[in-house]
Parts: structure tokens; C-alpha cells; sequence
């Protein structure tokens, strides 16, 4: 993991142990990052806001079919709302290559060695992405339960996607993102018959056990898709954020705030 979202930062040191210089400026230099991307997250939002434009952060473990998801989503609402994709991935731009082979602007971020987005990178993107006219922009956060829950991107609502192929014990063992998410999405459903160490019941009781009562929905994105529960979340978010920017009010981000912990010693925690 790198060492810019904190997974290289050392544990707390145990009450008899002085901890060194060395720790002492891995997490000032933490702090003073996480702040200089909350000012430009806040500053991306802005950007959002004066557009109209509804912004959903997607994250989840690699492989757990985010770009799918995000396929059958355009397929089902573009005659409807203009959406745009940004992607996030270490190297190549293949999934933008697929978001852009269904008529939608997709921008594709390499973070290279990277192992989440941040605000800044989300900022560079926007200058190669016209916000006018859009309706509802997806960021694809690289591929990975721990970095992305830390970092605020100026979205208004975090979307987890867990994979009937992680197992459904990944809420206890990485329980920051999902404590972080608006939403988690239960992916590749129509696995189900055929993987045995899966129980949708079970997932379901791993984030109700982390002491939050988020909405948990079914999908399956190929073959026959199975999104109504998904695109039904997004309708009414959608026409939540547009309710409270027609009455004036700033929308703001996703309730959930953990991002701190999440970033201090959530990290080294869970890595």
C-alpha cells in the first residue's frame, strides 16, 4: 500500500514506548495531507453543486464488477439523465475504453503505484470533463477495501460493491469503507447458485454488526441484469439532492464521516 494515505505509518506506540521521530512525522505529514484534501474536495463539490451535477464515489475490492455495474446502469437510464465516468485504475485505460464504447464521456485517472484517488486527481480530471449539462457523475475509485474509505473525492454519496466472490465476511474484516458507505451494493448475484461460502443473510448481519443501519441491494450485471433495487437507490438520491439545491439548501457530502479514523490508524489496522 502507499505510504501518502497512511498504510506505512507506523502503529501507535504502547504507553511505555516514546515513539520515534521518524513515526511522529509520517503522521503530521498525514495530517496535513488529509487537510489539504479536504479543502479540495470541498473545492470539487462547489464545482458540483454550481452544476446540478449528483456525484456518487463507487468503491469495492478488485474484480467486483463496478465497471459492469456501471455498463448496465448506462444502459438502462441514458435516455433519461447524461451521466459521465471518471475511472480510476493503476495503469490502462480499459475501463473508460468500455464506459465509452456506450456514447458516455469517461476520463480515465493512472494513479501508477497509487492505491485510491484523491481530491486532486479528481480536480484534473474535471478540467478534461465538461460538468454543463450532466446529471449524475460516477467516480470508479481504484480497486480496493482499504485507501479509498480516507479520502474525500467532493462526491455526495459512497457506494460499496461486495462481490458474492470476496465472501460475505468482508464487513467485519474491513469494516472503515463499509462504515463509510451510503449504500453497499451486493454484486454478482447470479453466482449465488453456484458459490457455496456466500449467504446474502450473512452480509447483511457484517454491516448491521458495524452499528449502522445502511441499505444493502442485490445486483447482477450480465447475462440477465437484476439493478431495479440499485437504479431505484439512485432515483431517490438523485431527486433528494435536487430537492435541496431547488430549496437552496448545499447538499454536502455523504453523512458518514469516519474518514479520519479511516486514514489515521484505520489503515495500518486493516493492511
Amino acid at each position: 500500500m502507499c505510504i501518502d494515505c497512511g498504510c506505512a505509518v507506523p502503529p501507535a506506540p504502547e504507553p511505555d514506548v516514546v515513539a520515534s521521530p521518524r513515526g511522529a512525522s509520517h503522521i503530521d505529514v498525514l495530517q496535513d495531507l488529509l487537510a489539504a484534501n479536504d479543502r479540495q474536495a470541498a473545492h470539487n463539490r462547489e464545482h458540483f453543486d454550481a452544476h446540478g451535477v449528483f456525484v456518487v464515489n463507487l468503491m469495492s475490492g478488485p474484480g467486483a464488477g463496478k465497471t459492469a455495474l456501471l455498463e448496465a446502469t448506462i444502459l438502462a437510464l441514458r435516455d433519461r439523465l447524461r451521466i459521465a465516468v471518471i475511472e480510476g485504475d493503476l495503469e490502462t485505460d480499459n475501463d473508460a475504453a468500455r464506459i465509452r464504447a456506450h456514447g458516455v464521456p469517461a476520463i480515465q485517472i493512472t494513479t501508477v503505484t497509487g492505491c485510491h484517488l484523491d481530491a486532486a486527481l479528481v480536480h484534473r480530471a474535471l478540467h478534461a470533463l465538461p460538468l454543463e449539462g450532466l446529471d449524475l457523475l460516477f467516480i470508479e475509485n481504484v480497486g480496493n477495501l482499504v485507501c479509498p474509505a480516507g479520502f474525500d473525492l467532493g462526491q455526495h454519496r459512497n457506494v460499496t460493491l461486495l462481490s458474492t466472490t470476496d465472501g460475505d465476511d468482508k464487513p467485519a474484516k474491513y469494516p472503515v469503507i463499509f462504515r463509510a458507505s451510503d449504500l453497499v451494493v451486493l454484486s454478482k448475484v447470479d453466482l449465488l447458485d453456484v458459490i457455496d461460502d456466500f449467504d446474502p443473510l450473512r452480509a447483511v448481519a457484517a454491516v448491521r454488526a458495524l452499528g449502522r443501519d445502511t441499505p444493502v441491494v442485490p445486483t447482477a450485471a450480465r447475462r440477465t441484469p437484476t439493478i431495479g433495487a440499485w437504479l431505484a437507490w439512485l432515483d431517490q438520491e438523485l431527486g433528494a439532492h435536487r430537492a435541496a439545491r431547488s430549496a437552496g439548501a448545499r447538499p454536502g457530502p455523504s453523512a458518514p464521516r469516519e474518514r479520519r479514523a479511516a486514514a489515521g490508524t484505520g489503515h495500518a489496522a486493516q493492511g
